[in-house]
């Protein structure tokens, strides 16, 4: 199987590279250096002759999003639009990856699949659009919606917490954000079942297992630092004036990989203590 993988230097770009590597797929990794998905022209002229073509490009700067709306907007709505209409004619199918911040966050119990967007802000409005987009440009696409991605590969929530724990003695981190905590290297092998699974067209959502807050993730973050976890302090949303809203509530339900027979990913704290050596290997004494 021929796959092409657009964004393939970013965080979960590495590690999906990497898998099909592994596994023996013929895989073309590029970036915004070898095709702007933002122009049409570029993305005929780039995509040709493959079997499934992952997006994992994105504008995902959440705050700068509020202020460059029209800018995320290219990137997240017109970019899949291209790349959906692209997929289509060459008869390849589109994995695109979404986020939970299509939703508002004011759930108390998961998301599912089916649920309407209702999006907060800019990013969120963007990413909707952009879902919209593959939806209406091919008949043969997958839409993966994931939250709180952490990996090796790129700056993440486990990383800055590590560089704010060599240079502070407590970090305070907010209780009421709930979500879950997903490594990039398990949604990278969730994309390659649902492909290999031959899933129908739809949307699914690959987040780990179970739920979290921020306060204990960090918690948990200092453990495999060896480090006390006491020393992360409660706090909440409202201390931080940041530009752009965010969910406070993120839990994504996976009735829809269940009911195709894909295994969901495992609980969020088992993944996190398998992953934490190489997320953290550069702290590491």
């Amino acid at each position: 199987m021929r796959w092409m993988v657009v964004g393939a230097k970013g965080m979960l770009g590495t590690d999906l590279v990497t898998r099909l590597v592994a596994e023996g797929h013929d895989v073309m990794a590029v970036d915004r250096t070898e095709v702007d998905i933002t122009n049409e022209a570029s993305v005929e002229h780039a995509i040709d002759k493959v079997d499934v073509v992952v997006n994992v490009a994105a504008f995902t700067a959440v705050d700068s999003a509020e202020e460059n709306e029209a800018e995320a907007f290219l990137a997240n709505a017109v970019g899949p639009q291209h790349l959906a209409r692209r997929c289509k004619k060459i008869g390849a199918r589109l994995v695109h990856i979404s986020t939970d911040y299509v939703f508002d966050g004011s759930n108390s119990s998961p998301y599912l699949e089916s649920g309407a967007a209702n999006p907060a802000g800019a990013y969120g409005r963007t990413k909707a659009a952009g879902e919209w987009a593959v939806r209406a440009g091919t008949d043969d696409y997958i839409i993966v919606r994931t939250a709180w991605l952490y990996g090796a590969h790129g700056t993440c929530f486990p990383k800055t917490m590590a560089e704010l724990s060599n240079k502070n003695s407590t970090l305070s981190v907010v209780t009421d954000e709930v979500g879950q905590p997903t490594w990039t290297a398990d949604l990278a092998d969730l994309i390659l079942r649902l492909v290999l699974a031959e899933v129908p067209s739809g949307t699914y959502h690959g987040t780990s297992s179970g739920r979290t807050n921020w306060h204990s993730f960090a918690q948990a973050i200092m453990t495999s630092l060896g480090k006390d976890p006491d020393i992360v302090k409660e706090t909440t949303a409202a201390a931080f004036q940041r530009p752009a809203p965010r969910p406070s509530f993120s839990v994504l339900g996976h009735n829809q990989l269940v009911a195709v027979g894909v295994d969901p990913i495992g609980n969020w704290l088992e993944r996190w203590n398998e992953a934490a050596p190489a997320v953290l290997a550069e702290f590491k004494d």
